[in-house]
């Protein structure tokens, strides 16, 4: 919870930041060129900011290709999902259609990640 509530604080910040910024660019440019075209200044710095730091998360976010025998099914399910999209939405859709009509099948699924976890977790020394 602390984690997402900091995070919506970053996200607000950032918001604020950018109307600010926003409107420092449009009082800079609306004497020189017109209320319009200040406008239509800032929209393109903004744009051009926001590919910039689209092009810079993608360029770090790859990752290394990992052969296709040392994936595991989670693995091949994402590289199955990222070759068909619309099958992946579509078996997404099915997926919730069946967990909705039937809770068993969710809290046997949640049960089961928690045993799991709790299996693969070694025990915690008391100091």
């Amino acid at each position: 919870m602390r984690l997402l509530a900091a995070a919506a604080a970053i996200a607000a910040a950032a918001a604020v930041v950018v109307v600010a910024a926003s409107f420092a660019v449009y009082a800079a440019f609306r004497p020189l060129v017109g209320p319009a075209w200040a406008a239509a200044i800032v929209a393109g710095v903004f744009a051009l900011f926001a590919v910039v730091v689209a092009l810079t998360l993608n360029a770090k976010g790859r990752p290394k290709p990992v052969p296709p025998e040392e994936q595991g099914m989670a693995g091949r399910l994402i590289e199955l999902a990222r070759e068909r999209p619309v099958l992946a939405a579509g078996a997404a859709v099915a997926g919730a259609i069946v967990l909705a009509r039937n809770p068993k099948i969710v809290t046997t699924i949640l049960s089961a990640a928690i045993a799991g976890r709790a299996a693969a977790k070694p025990p915690e020394r008391r100091r």
